[in-house]
């Protein structure tokens, strides 16, 4: 197992090896020509990048659901599962994708419709549409007490 590297830009560069790598087979929607993908990231942060190591440009925040829904409960489609190769819940790994406007983190979203899914032996993962049509795309990470005062510490010059 041989030490590959990826120059990001969020990070400069980064080496991993094979056993970094995440394989998507058929991409992650509006990426579906970038199939690897290593998790990246300070250890001690709830987000993590998903980061491509095929574009160095290309990084996408992630969570776990559990940090922003601690009742979350995707339900996953069959077909999705047998794509990643096991049923196994001891062997997947859920991940979320966050979304953070611009100049506003306190609008902060997170994608609860759309989970990533990893099996954790083979490194297989694939992002899903789950059944649970009660999870939306955009499920405000904080809430509204929360990000009135991030607004307004921002508003006075702090970091928000």
């Amino acid at each position: 197992m041989s030490a590959m590297t990826v120059n990001t830009i969020r990070f400069g560069e980064i080496s991993y090896d094979d056993n970094d790598l995440l394989f998507f087979p058929r991409g992650i929607p509006a990426f579906e020509n970038n199939h690897k993908w290593i998790l990246a990231g300070s250890d001690d942060s709830a987000i993590k990048w998903l980061q491509n190591v095929e574009d160095g440009s290309l990084a996408l925040p992630v969570t776990s659901p559990d940090a922003v829904r601690p009742d979350y409960n995707a339900r996953i489609p069959d077909d999705e599962l047998k794509l990643i190769g096991t049923t196994n819940p001891s062997e997947l790994a859920l991940l979320i994708v966050v979304s953070v406007p611009e100049g506003a983190p306190w609008n902060m979203t997170a994608n609860l419709r759309a989970p990533i899914l990893i099996n954790l032996a083979t490194h297989k993962a694939v992002q899903v549409i789950a059944l649970n049509e009660e999870y939306p795309i955009k499920h405000m990470i904080f809430p509204d007490d929360v990000r009135e005062k991030m607004k307004a510490k921002a508003r006075k010059g702090g970091n928000a």
